[in-house]
């Protein structure tokens, strides 16, 4: 989940929930979707070759004469015709996220072969434009960088915490219209059937990323027969119960796999941005600056909030682990912050795009799983949390919107199973902040023989052809040429 990615994460199922159980409806129950009309894409930076076209599907799977909703489709077509297979869909993180542009991307960076082999298919999930959009107009305050994610008070309070996911739940049930009560990660699976559909493909084979592989999980469930070559890549744990509320409590496992890589960076001889002679000072100097800035915030104007405090730069260390190549992001804060200067204010994503991004995650966690409303659960969970994990101050445990969230699940969680296909490939770095190792390990476990796991030596989310491996970028490309797994699970060192 690339930040802004699990940018709304969390919470367990409430007793008595009664889930009222949707028949996984297939593209095929709700008539054969039109074959996509392909024009010009809109925007700048595309590959020329990129083509666009507009999907039109139902709201409600459960009523698939209702009301439609348009998803936004992309495509380079395959470089050699002779070698087609079919279409490799690239699914992306968040829940927030699209892949639209990844065709002329992330798409690009696929071996050749690959490219040969399939078009590449890029998507916005229901509720992200230019897929018919959702917003919840949330408070402008809400939506600063510190309380994307549920960082509590200083002292450990989670009152503004419970308060600010009223706030947000309120906003989603005046502005969010029929459709944020239908953004789901089943809903956003069977959207993928209905892509497939529209393809004229039998089968369809997918490349999805953090939140992403939670999606591509769920369609091995729903269509299983209809899959073709699966790769999975930095995985979240598919809990059955807790869906992502696992995943936002993954982070104290993750920042704990991760500091130590920075801190070795950040302590190593002749680093411009050296923060302290060996790793342990490092990580004793960032506790110690999060501590101070809780009590004396230094103004930084232009930023949301106008100011550096403990949170904000706990933020930043949480958003630069997920890739080594911004560790000097933390490094230079906490050498300027020590002397009690900053940087210009790094700047903001368009508010526009923040709220659709914000309410799309906020939908999918909310409806996937119910939560817990008292506020006693989350005040015990971020107390253990801090005694145990000081880097995160007990975020991983404490409240989003979906406390106060105005309407039940209307299906149970996602279950993976063993039972399909055996045709997934699972690609994970050892290292990854956002979903860790232990948590990939969860979803192996569930696959059973349906999956091979490629675990890499490496530091970072995301870790096929970003930062992996050579080792395990073989493994993947060789899947995705040939569908030639490793015959069994295989550690990259």
């Amino acid at each position: 989940m690339k930040q802004i990615t699990k940018s709304a994460a969390l919470i367990a199922a409430a007793s008595g929930v009664v889930f009222g159980i949707v028949t996984p409806l297939t593209a095929s129950a709700t008539g054969a979707p039109a074959p996509l009309k392909w024009t010009k894409c809109a925007g700048e930076g595309l590959d020329p070759r990129q083509q666009c076209a507009t999907l039109s599907v139902p709201m409600d799977y459960a009523d698939p004469a209702g009301p439609k909703i348009d998803i936004a489709v992309s495509r380079i077509p395959s470089e050699k015709p002779s070698a087609h297979r079919g279409a490799l869909l690239l699914i992306a993180g968040g829940p927030g996220g699209d892949s639209l542009a990844d065709p002329s991307g992330k798409g690009q960076k696929l071996p050749q072969k690959v490219r040969d082999t399939y078009d590449l298919i890029g998507f916005a999930p229901r509720g992200n434009a230019p897929s018919t959009p959702v917003s919840c107009d949330i408070d402008h305050d809400d939506l600063s960088v510190a309380k994307r994610l549920p960082w509590p008070a200083p002292d450990g309070s989670v009152t503004e915490n419970m308060a600010q996911a009223r706030r947000m739940a309120d906003a989603c049930a005046r502005n969010g219209g029929e459709l944020i009560k239908h953004i789901s990660t089943l809903n956003n699976a069977r959207d993928i059937d209905s892509i497939r559909a529209a393809l004229g493909e039998h089968k369809l084979s997918a490349w999805g990323v953090s939140y992403g592989t939670y999606i591509g999980a769920a369609y091995t469930e729903l269509f299983p027969q209809r899959t073709d070559r699966i790769v999975l890549d930095s995985s979240d744990n598919p809990d059955p119960v807790q869906a992502e509320r696992a995943w936002l409590r993954a982070f104290e496992v993750g920042v704990e796999d991760n500091f130590p890589e920075f801190a070795k960076w950040a302590s190593r001889p002749g680093n411009p941005d050296r923060v302290a002679g060996t790793p342990a000072e490092v990580r004793s100097r960032f506790l110690a600056l999060a501590a101070r800035l809780d009590r004396e915030p230094i103004p930084w104007p232009g930023a949301n909030p106008a100011e550096l405090n403990g949170n904000v730069l706990r933020q930043t260390m949480l958003s630069s682990l997920y890739d080594p190549d911004d560790y000097g992001v933390l490094a230079k804060l906490m050498l300027a912050a020590e002397k009690g200067t900053l940087p210009p204010a790094p700047p903001s994503p368009p508010e526009e795009a923040m709220q659709n991004y914000m309410a799309v995650g906020a939908g999918t966690i909310c409806n996937d799983a119910a939560w817990p409303k008292s506020a006693a659960v989350y005040e015990k969970g971020v107390a253990e949390s801090r005694a145990k994990y000081p880097l995160t101050a007990g975020m991983p445990r404490n409240a989003l919107p979906c406390t106060s969230w105005p309407w039940a699940p209307q299906e149970a969680p996602l279950r993976v199973s063993d039972r399909g296909p055996s045709n997934v490939l699972m690609v994970q770095n050892e290292r990854d902040v956002a979903t860790p190792l232990s948590g990939a390990l969860k979803l192996r476990d569930a696959y059973g023989r349906r999956a091979v796991m490629v675990t890499v030596n490496s530091t970072g989310h995301d870790s096929y052809l970003d930062n992996g491996n050579a080792c395990g970028d073989a493994a993947v490309s060789r899947y995705l040429e040939t569908g030639k797994r490793p015959g069994r699970d295989l550690y990259c060192e």
